[in-house]
């Protein structure tokens, strides 16, 4: 608390010190009939310091004559404690609210994302129960259409020779055609569908002529194989031998290839001339001897 300042004059001094000087050994002198308890004592205290204090400020006021500020230490203590409790007790309470606004967030997302949840939980019910209705309503015309009809009797078959009859014609159109990837597609489903048919080793001749087009000479070299087994006696088995040989020359075995042109000298000595001459080209780009 502020200090207080006095202008007493010197008689009213002088009056107040004389007053003080007396009251208080009269004060202290004064015998008691009960001992004074603790709480008491701690007042009589407090009285003393006040007095001398007040003491002080009348003999300092007579000597300078200057005013004089009291300043109580035992009260600015005091305020200077409930000063600092009451920062304290601001700092607490500034804490909790910031812990308060904090929770109140969270709650307020909880809350929200309680309730798109429950959004989500409802429209999956709802498609749920549409599903469920949907089920339902075709059991229900279900039976009420009754059982289904019989199913149709599969188709007879057709006739082998026919079925293989035409599929190697559509086979040898593609290839007159210049369709040569659908002509090697055809021959060789013939040739896997029709394996022991009076044509299927003519399908094979005619297969290893699409591969070798294509530049397949492996798999050209097995078809023209297939193809001559036995030496069968037909218009194109010469140029199939031929054909053989040059799938070899491509496959970098001109060995082979200059035997099976042997071969066509013995085999097939009448030959057509476009045969052997196409055979005398295929001799010497395999070197034969």
């Amino acid at each position: 608390m502020p200090g207080r300042r006095l202008r007493p004059s010197l008689r009213l001094l002088g009056a107040t010190a004389a007053i003080a000087l007396i009251a208080v050994p009269s004060f202290a002198q004064t015998p008691m009939d009960d001992p004074l308890d603790a709480r008491d004592a701690k007042r009589v205290d407090r009285m003393e310091k006040v007095v001398r204090e007040l003491r002080d400020i009348v003999f300092k006021a007579q000597k300078t004559g200057a005013p004089v500020v009291v300043q109580p230490a035992d009260t600015d203590a005091r305020i200077a404690e409930q000063a600092s409790r009451i920062a304290d007790l601001e700092q607490t309470l500034t804490r909790l609210n910031g812990s308060l606004d904090a929770a109140t967030h969270e709650l307020d997302q909880t809350k929200r994302d309680n309730g798109a949840l429950k959004a989500q939980l409802k429209a999956l019910s709802d498609r749920l129960t549409a599903d469920e209705q949907k089920a339902a309503d075709a059991f229900a015309a279900a039976a009420q259409a009754g059982p289904p009809p019989p199913p149709e009797p599969p188709p007879q078959a057709a006739d082998p020779k026919a079925a293989a009859a035409d599929a190697f014609a559509k086979a040898r159109q593609l290839m007159l055609s210049g369709d040569y990837d659908a002509a090697e597609s055809a021959f060789s489903a013939y040739v896997t569908s029709y394996p022991d048919t009076p044509r299927t080793s003519e399908a094979r001749y005619w297969w290893g002529k699409t591969l070798m087009v294509r530049g397949d000479s492996v798999k050209a070299a097995g078809a023209f194989i297939g193809a001559i087994r036995g030496w069968p006696q037909t218009a194109w088995a010469p140029d199939a031998v031929v054909e053989l040989s040059r799938a070899l020359t491509a496959l970098k075995k001109p060995a082979d290839a200059c035997q099976t042109l042997g071969e066509l000298e013995r085999k097939y000595p009448k030959a057509p001339a476009s045969v052997k001459t196409r055979a005398a080209v295929v001799r010497t780009q395999a070197k034969c001897g």
